[in-house]
């Protein structure tokens, strides 16, 4: 039996709408999410990959998959935080995004890190 405590991360993210990127007239709505993951395990891990579920309001859903994320593959110190901002663009005014990351520990032990749902959506929007 794996013990979990070895190998854990804690993902959080925050969201925002870039207005002088985006297109309502033209259907391009470009949000910003900065992603900041946390190693509370007790060993070194590094992000191998991502996988992201990505859906708009009109519920079409596209997949992205890759390796790294913005182009680094980052090694995490127990305790230490790895914080990147990226960008995806809708053709509707909101959308949501989850996923997971591939992570390896040192020992060579692989594991998934879940990245919760978050939705983007343009704030003034809201009632």
């Amino acid at each position: 039996m794996t013990d979990t405590g070895l190998y854990a991360c804690e993902v959080s993210v925050v969201t925002e709408y870039l207005a002088a990127q985006s297109s309502p007239e033209a259907g391009q709505y470009v949000y910003a999410y900065t992603i900041t993951i946390r190693n509370t395990g007790k060993t070194p891990v590094q992000l191998i990959s991502r996988h992201w579920v990505i859906t708009d309001a009109m519920q079409q859903v596209r997949e992205v998959k890759g390796l790294g994320v913005v182009g680094e593959q980052p090694l995490l110190a127990p305790g230490a935080d790895y914080s990147y901002t990226s960008s995806v663009m809708f053709s509707t005014p909101s959308g949501e995004m989850y996923g997971t990351y591939q992570m390896v520990a040192v020992d060579g032990h692989w594991f998934e890190v879940d990245i919760p749902t978050f939705w983007l959506h343009q704030a003034a929007g809201l009632h």
